[in-house]
């Protein structure tokens, strides 16, 4: 059971928060945005009192009353079971093990490359240059969307959406991913079925919100 009001803690520009935010739209429940700005003052997530929220000193974070839920993934699964209508994931086993392996080639291959903590290491400890750090970033995004664009292709079950015709949480997590591509510059022409399937959601009212220049904490255009 839910205990209490929904509390995001986000930041406007992180994909694993952006993910969170796709899912709670997509499910018609209210909640409030935290900004936990991961650059001001050394990063404020590494503050002892967000420490206290999340020891891996990492967005998102999901309080449901007294209920602390962390990491992206697992926070949309606990939204899925708590609040199961409308759906993020199939009916079967089957199709719900595809939703899981297209999240976590983007989860777990993808994003981890190029998230802010890897390229901080990158330049404060290797002093590797910015031209560097970016190379490296749209190496690994190939790579993964290599994978993710053969799998959603070469699948009957790929519809308008990831799988089928309804968004579940895999399309939560490949927009965000296509977001920091754009950002980066890289070529999506190699990636047809992931950018189309990009393109369907975005017409989407539940994903223009959570888009990261629509959140409260984004800087003023």
């Amino acid at each position: 059971m839910a205990t209490g009001a929904l509390k995001l803690y986000s930041y406007w520009r992180s994909s694993a928060a952006y993910r969170v935010r796709i899912a709670l739209n997509l499910k018609g429940l209210p909640y409030e945005i935290v900004p936990v700005h991961l650059l001001n003052d050394g990063g404020e997530q590494h503050s002892a009192e967000y420490r206290e929220l999340n020891p891996q000193e990492l967005v998102p974070t999901l309080r449901d009353g007294h209920r602390i839920v962390r990491q992206s993934m697992a926070i949309i699964e606990y939204l899925e079971e708590t609040w199961p209508d409308p759906p993020l994931m199939p009916d079967t086993a089957r199709d719900r093990v595809r939703v899981r392996t297209l999240s976590q080639i983007i989860a777990c291959e993808i994003h981890p490359l190029n998230n802010l903590r890897v390229l901080q290491f990158l330049e404060r400890t290797w002093n590797v240059p910015q031209a560097e750090r970016e190379t490296w970033i749209r190496h690994w995004m190939q790579e993964g969307f290599r994978a993710l664009e053969a799998t959603l292709a070469d699948s009957p079950a790929t519809g308008t959406f990831c799988e089928g015709d309804f968004p579940t949480m895999a399309d939560c997590l490949l927009v965000p991913q296509v977001y920091n591509a754009v950002r980066f510059g890289l070529d999506l022409s190699e990636f047809p079925t992931v950018a189309k399937i990009n393109e369907e959601c975005l017409t989407l009212e539940a994903f223009q919100n959570a888009r990261p220049e629509n959140q409260p904490d984004a800087p003023p255009s």
